[in-house]
């Protein structure tokens, strides 16, 4: 039955829905703990210890962020894959231009692929960035998440590379929250307005919420 629904057009949309929705669960979550960073290196590197200490003395420590580390590198795959290969079926199924043109997409719903590659080029970079330290700049301090962070936006290029990736990441979440909603079916004539300004909304504030540490940098409100 999975390998069935898996095969099918549908189940690989279900497949995107949920794991777009898990991601978006998790962007929220993160963003909300990135904005700490205005309120010092005392209480933002006070946060990134606790993340690893989550579910002590009954997990080990680091355990439960590496479940989560686990879940959302399952989500990213499940959801690229999935992408992926109902492009290919897109393209197989209609292999010449039409005859007509297509109406007029949105913005967002046009750039959805480009997007999407732009966001999994930056989730390689941000973890070499920010978590090995492997392309880090001005020296990668072990257990100094604050004063990584202020090294990274410090740079023109760290901040250029941010502020692009937050900007695809608003017009994929605008898009992929509405398109989710009808996948799983909760979308419908009188929800749809309801949907789309709640999609707005998400993109605007996860949009501006991340692009806020950056700025903050910039502007040596954070220093």
């Amino acid at each position: 039955m999975a390998r069935t629904m898996w095969d099918s057009s549908v189940g690989k949309k279900t497949v995107m829905a949920v794991s777009g929705l898990i991601m978006l669960l998790y962007l929220v979550v993160h963003m909300i703990g990135n904005l700490k960073i205005y309120f010092g290196a005392g209480e933002f590197n006070h946060y990134a210890h606790w993340l690893r200490t989550i579910g002590e003395p009954f997990m080990h420590y680091e355990w439960t962020l590496w479940l989560i580390r686990i879940v959302l590198v399952v989500a990213v795959v499940a959801h690229a894959t999935s992408a992926y290969q109902l492009s290919r079926r897109d393209i197989k199924a209609r292999p010449s231009k039409y005859v007509h043109k297509k109406p007029r997409a949105s913005y967002a719903t046009r750039t959805m692929r480009w997007g999407g590659i732009i966001l999994g080029l930056f989730i390689v970079w941000h973890i070499l960035d920010l978590t090995t330290g492997t392309v880090h700049s001005g020296g990668f301090q072990e257990g100094h998440p604050y004063q990584n962070v202020v090294d990274t936006f410090s740079t023109w290029y760290g901040d250029v590379i941010y502020i692009v990736a937050m900007l695809a990441l608003g017009l994929h979440v605008r898009h992929g929250f509405w398109s989710a909603a009808q996948t799983l079916g909760v979308g419908s004539r009188t929800r749809d307005r309801a949907l789309k300004i709640t999609a707005d909304v998400l993109a605007l504030l996860l949009t501006a919420g991340f692009i806020a540490v950056p700025v903050g940098v910039m502007t040596g409100v954070v220093s």
